[in-house]
């Protein structure tokens, strides 16, 4: 007889009714009915080809051969339980929060992070709100954005510096591109064209956009020269997707922040992410990591 046959769902109804000796009892407790936990014990008993239980008039005994198979049963069944349940510990997911225009930083070092602690799973939302209440969202970590922030971890700054790719460079003078802003209003360019002197372009061309993701990947595919922050585009830079045009770049101010839950259920899991998000920050920017604790907008 193969073993894929054994009827593993009714060893549990032999292993309560054997604690019990009650049918009544063995039922709530299986949440089932007195006839389908019987069911169950009869298919197990076919399968064995020898009863189990000696049916007498004042309740049920263990037969000699259920009395000898019942300490093997029970120790084997104890011994999956435990087997499932460690592997369902060692299973955390991370629940983050992230805003979008901190998306093209976050991925690549979330892909080195699930190489390096498989036993961690990330479950990543993305959105335009900033900020983080671990009270009302059901986040296990958050990355904040905003300025005089203090809680949890500081990622990076927020420095501005404008961003162009190399053909739109090569075709049009910095001064005629079209500036592309990551908010609905022209502050970060502002800002930026406050600190200078040698390029005051008119702002004639505009385009405006939700998110400053949304404004990098424009300039990537040509659409004109965006304001962004100089460690989100790091990496276009270097594979050779834009351009910085201007050495200068303006720091806001703002800063980008991990923040935990606190928590005992996963302590150990959010520990390891946090050391594995900030231990892949700290490569990539080839030094340690700022010493002071770090908790908006940019989108």
């Amino acid at each position: 007889m193969s073993h894929r046959s054994l009827p593993l769902n009714a060893i549990d109804a032999f292993l309560v009714t054997a604690r019990h000796l009650n049918l009544t009892h063995a039922a709530k407790e299986l949440c089932l009915t007195q006839g389908a936990v019987s069911r169950k014990i009869a298919t197990l008993e076919n399968w064995f080809g020898f009863p189990l239980f000696e049916r007498h008039a004042r309740g049920l005994h263990l037969s000699p051969q259920g009395s000898a198979l019942l300490p093997e049963l029970r120790g084997a069944y104890e011994q999956l339980v435990m087997v499932a349940f460690q592997a369902r510990s060692q299973q955390t997911v991370v629940r983050l929060k992230a805003p979008t225009c901190a998306i093209r930083w976050l991925v690549p070092r979330l892909l080195d992070l699930e190489q390096r602690y498989p036993e961690l799973q990330v479950a990543l939302t993305t959105t335009t709100d900033h900020t983080i209440n671990f009270k009302t969202e059901p986040y296990d970590a958050a990355i904040v954005f905003g300025t005089q922030l203090s809680a949890g971890d500081l990622l990076f700054d927020e420095a501005l510096t404008p961003v162009i790719s190399h053909a739109l460079a090569q075709r049009n003078t910095l001064e005629t591109a079209t500036l592309l802003h990551p908010t609905r209003d022209k502050t970060d360019w502002s800002l930026w064209l406050a600190k200078q002197s040698a390029f005051q372009p008119a702002m004639r061309k505009n385009q405006h956009f939700d998110t400053m993701d949304l404004a990098i990947t424009a300039a990537i595919q040509g659409l004109g020269m965006a304001i962004a922050d100089e460690t989100l585009v790091e990496e276009d830079i270097q594979a050779g997707r834009l351009l910085r045009p201007f050495s200068q770049s303006v720091i806001t101010g703002a800063s980008y922040r991990l923040v935990l839950r606190e928590t005992e259920n996963k302590a150990a899991g959010l520990a390891a992410f946090r050391d594995g998000l900030l231990g892949a920050n700290q490569a990539s920017r080839g030094g340690a990591l700022p010493g002071e604790k770090s908790s908006g907008g940019r989108a």
